[in-house]
């Protein structure tokens, strides 16, 4: 029996995604995983009707470096959403556990305050085999994935109370 992917289940429109700003926080760190995962989120953009020119796109060295660049963007009222690209795949020491829990507290912590969307497209993998699979590959994309998902969530902010004093809660 072939399992289902939940992330690729909702497809079609999103309301609301058309007309606003996203910034894109890749890391340069397994570049050519994250290339994949940035293409993908800008093209999932694109089909939802956001114009190329409202997609910046910020790069930083590694995964550790992306809770610091989404907190600026996010706070620069610039942007609509901010989605995190990035790619840690396991070594020999506990340095992965380090980097992923770092990174990955710290995109809660920025979701969770409510600026602006964030969307959480690191990939926390064992193999390389595992990342390119997610990347583009048998398993899809997940920087696709996050940048959707951000979208929804701009769609979703107006029909929500504000957050933090900005009016229309993104």
């Amino acid at each position: 029996m072939k399992r289902s992917n939940p992330g690729r289940a909702a497809r079609g429109a999103v309301p609301g995604a058309a007309g606003r700003r996203y910034c894109l926080v890749v890391s340069r760190y397994h570049g050519d995983v994250t290339e994949r995962l940035e293409s993908g989120a800008r093209q999932e953009l694109v089909d939802l009707g956001v114009e190329e020119s409202a997609v910046d796109v910020v790069s930083v060295p590694g995964a550790w470096e992306l809770p610091w660049a989404v907190r600026r963007a996010a706070a620069t009222d610039r942007y609509d959403g901010v989605v995190a690209l990035g790619c840690v795949i396991r070594g020999e020491t506990p340095h992965f556990d380090y980097v992923c829990r770092g990174a990955t507290d710290g995109l809660a912590r920025l979701a969770a305050e409510g600026r602006v969307p964030v969307g959480f497209g690191l990939l926390t993998c064992d193999t390389l085999a595992q990342a390119e699979a997610r990347s583009g590959g048998a398993v899809g994309n997940k920087g696709a994935e996050a940048a959707r998902a951000v979208a929804e969530l701009c769609g979703l902010a107006p029909l929500l109370p504000p957050v933090g004093g900005r009016e229309n809660g993104t």
